[in-house]
């Protein structure tokens, strides 16, 4: 019987569905607890190509969410682990793997090639960095998200408004799922749902994912869904660029301490604390705020800029 036949038999999918699931090519970026719903699914399905961008290690403190991997997998990198386990799911589908970090520097190489493009990324950072390529690209962008009992999961660019036309405004704190903690069935969920965005807009499904939002509480068992078409871009961000686009005629503030990082964003950064940031400005020089996750950058761009009549830069460490 033909791997497939359980989904060909479906009315939505059949002979012609499958073939435009083995002509896609899936960029995901982040092979961690989103990805390990997402990367079977997708390869069950019959993808054929995925490309798997993650930089880090499989860790035990991590195993309880992402599924992929096994405690004899610690150390070892995600992206190669997840794609081997993805491969031996899926043997037609063929699957790249680079073993780097996505920044503002490649995120366009790394984009242009795939048809739709996964966020499965623990970084609002990396989040941002990717709607506004896929914006510039014309890509369509499935990101999602994941914190304590609740996530989301959109569909955005592409024809639809970006991430940054329902999130605009800097997020109200850094959390992440290794500083606030996170549920594994509450990853599981959300990453589900992104596959199979991922498979609708695909197969070509109405009404698209693309311009909707699914909100999900793993507390109340509740899910929302709103659609977004018509979401009106913002008339200014502040985007995120690389520590290697810095250059010496930008004036770069280092927001972070010494005890946090004794060395500089870069040699020429100025040291300065956010709760006591006083800058003189100057029209013909780029401002470029640096912190650990982009955060504290964003909060002192939004409090520099009515003074600032330049262009403000944000970089994040993190995913410099």
């Amino acid at each position: 019987m033909n791997r497939y036949a359980r989904q060909t038999i479906l009315p939505e999918v059949g002979d012609h569905g499958q073939a435009r699931l083995s002509d896609a090519r899936v960029l995901v970026v982040g092979a961690g607890g989103l990805a390990a719903p997402v990367l079977p699914l997708l390869a069950g399905a019959g993808i054929g190509h995925l490309t798997i961008v993650d930089p880090d290690e499989v860790a035990l403190s991590n195993l309880h969410r992402q599924t992929l991997f096994t405690e004899r997998d610690c150390g070892r990198p995600k992206a190669q682990v997840a794609a081997e386990r993805s491969r031996a799911l899926n043997a037609e589908v063929t699957i790249s793997v680079q073993k780097m970090t996505l920044t503002s520097a490649n995120s366009q190489d790394i984009v242009a090639d795939a048809d739709v493009i996964l966020d499965c990324a623990d970084s609002y950072a990396a989040t941002y960095m990717l709607s506004d390529t896929c914006r510039a690209l014309g890509k369509p962008l499935i990101s999602a998200s994941v914190l304590g009992m609740s996530g989301y999961v959109g569909g955005f660019c592409g024809g639809a408004p970006s991430l940054r036309a329902i999130f605009p405004d800097a997020p109200d704190s850094g959390a992440s799922c290794s500083t606030a903690g996170v549920l594994g069935p509450v990853v599981a969920i959300i990453g589900a749902m992104q596959a199979q965005m991922a498979l609708g807009l695909i197969l070509g499904l109405s009404p698209s994912p693309l311009g909707q939002m699914v909100q999900f509480d793993a507390r109340t068992m509740r899910s929302t869904t709103f659609r977004f078409e018509n979401a009106p871009e913002p008339t200014h961000h502040f985007p995120f660029v690389s520590a290697c686009q810095l250059n010496q005629d930008d004036l770069i503030i280092e927001l972070r301490g010494p005890e946090e990082a004794p060395e500089p964003i870069h040699p020429k950064a100025l040291r300065r604390p956010l709760d006591s940031l006083s800058i003189e400005p100057n029209k013909g020089i780029r401002l470029a705020l640096c912190c650990a996750t982009g955060l504290r950058a964003w909060r002192a761009a939004e409090q520099l800029k009515p003074n600032w009549p330049g262009e403000i830069v944000l970089v994040a460490a993190s995913t410099s």
